[in-house]
């Protein structure tokens, strides 16, 4: 398996646009059928070691207070001649741990305790998706609760450059944010290749599925799905595409003014840590379509081949998954059945309803994404050279971060019917 830190781009490390890229990402997908296995030795690996971590991290107490060094520490396993069930785990590897103690502090802040977390990571391996949750390789959790990225090393740099602010934003909103919600980072060695892994809470929902997904800048320069992108079974649309289909999201006042605040709130503090490139990911939910998918499913239930087409094809069919009686969505199932376009906010943080007399019935994802892009010197470069491109005037991506802001947030605010 190629290693996971020779992915950065050419550009500012954290945000994964580079041509390169794609073909390092072309070159992985080729090989999914090996890769995603159940026996790839950094999944199995990633699932022990979590396993094996939660289980150690159980026998400390709880600090009273997070100390500087906790924002620097991290926990080592070394494991030589493993013989004991070879067929999944190779006979020597190292697993790491970035900072467990702020790790499991932001988890308890999202409401997520640790064993589910560890049932939702270790109980079984994950399945490649994970649709928009950013730039580079995903997979999600068997459940469909936890998003597992691949980042490179730099990316791990960058995260533990700004962990402590944004851990002191999560404390400061009471978890209440449009952030991406960290929860683990660790490395993983086999081989002599590092794997980079960080761990997401699912910003899209673990039972409802998303039939259109939009990643939305605030820039109409480059900004419109490939025909390649198009013709993909759940493509990424982009601001132009968002304008031309004339689609808006129909939430009540209340519903846009909590949305609104929550993100004017999270761009703040993006701005003042020089963040930009980020983008609104919105995923929507058509009730309606899901319905007659449901049906279309129980029809031909007896048939052996039968799959919705729900851009998730990949992994288990609507409905089958999130009902495991573990993990942090399997508690849901054991007080009451969830209806169509029904979801648990609990689980589902980033969801919100279509309102009363909204046009179609319909549940938006809306999360902020690709959020650790600061503003360095080849971001510079870039903005130079579009601005001799397109013209000084011209709405492009690469600006200075309290401009990228005010645009992004201007833009989102026409979104709303």
């Amino acid at each position: 398996m190629a290693s996971l830190g020779s992915s950065g781009s050419a550009s500012s490390p954290m945000v994964i646009l580079a041509p390169k890229t794609k073909t390092k990402k072309k070159h992985f997908v080729q090989q999914k059928v090996e890769v995603f296995r159940a026996s790839d030795p950094v999944l199995s690996v990633l699932m022990w070691g979590v396993n094996h971590s939660i289980n150690d991290l159980s026998q400390v107490p709880v600090p009273v207070m997070l100390l500087p060094d906790d924002f620097k520490a991290n926990t080592k396993f070394k494991v030589t001649n493993h013989l004991f069930n070879k067929e999944n785990l190779p006979g020597h590897f190292k697993f790491k741990e970035y900072c467990p103690q702020v790790f499991r502090n932001l988890r308890e802040r999202f409401g997520i305790e640790d064993l589910d977390y560890q049932v939702s990571l270790a109980r079984s391996p994950p399945v490649r998706g994970g649709e928009g949750q950013g730039e580079g390789l995903l997979m999600t959790t068997y459940d469909r609760t936890l998003v597992v990225k691949q980042i490179s090393s730099e990316e791990v740099e960058d995260m533990h450059n700004l962990l402590s602010e944004y851990h002191q934003h999560i404390v400061t909103c009471h978890g209440s944010t449009l952030l991406p919600q960290f929860l683990g980072m660790y490395r993983i060695s086999v081989d002599s290749e590092d794997t980079y892994i960080i761990i997401m809470r699912n910003m899209f929902s673990h039972r409802l599925v998303v039939h259109t997904k939009y990643d939305l800048k605030g820039s109409l320069v480059s900004r419109e799905a490939s025909d390649k992108e198009k013709v993909k079974e759940l493509p990424t649309y982009k601001d132009v595409d968002f304008r031309n289909n004339m689609q808006k999201v129909y939430v009540n006042e209340e519903e846009k003014d909590r949305i609104m605040e929550k993100l004017n709130r999270d761009v703040e503090f993006l701005v003042q840590l020089r963040i930009m490139d980020y983008s609104l990911l919105l995923g929507i939910h058509d009730v309606e379509r899901a319905e007659r998918e449901e049906e279309e499913l129980e029809e031909s239930s007896f048939e052996e081949e039968a799959e919705p087409e729900n851009g998730l094809a990949a992994g288990p069919a609507v409905g089958s998954y999130g009902t495991s009686p573990d993990g942090i969505a399997g508690y849901l199932n054991s007080y009451r059945p969830l209806g169509p376009g029904e979801f648990e906010p609990y689980v589902d943080m980033y969801a919100v309803k279509s309102a009363a007399g909204a046009p179609q019935r319909e549940v938006y994802f809306i999360g902020l994404i690709d959020v650790l892009t600061q503003y360095d010197t080849k971001k510079k470069a870039a903005h130079a050279a579009k601005t001799v491109k397109h013209g000084a005037g011209a709405e492009i991506s690469t600006v200075h971060p309290e401009q990228y802001a005010k645009r992004f947030r201007d833009f989102i605010a026409t979104i709303f019917a």
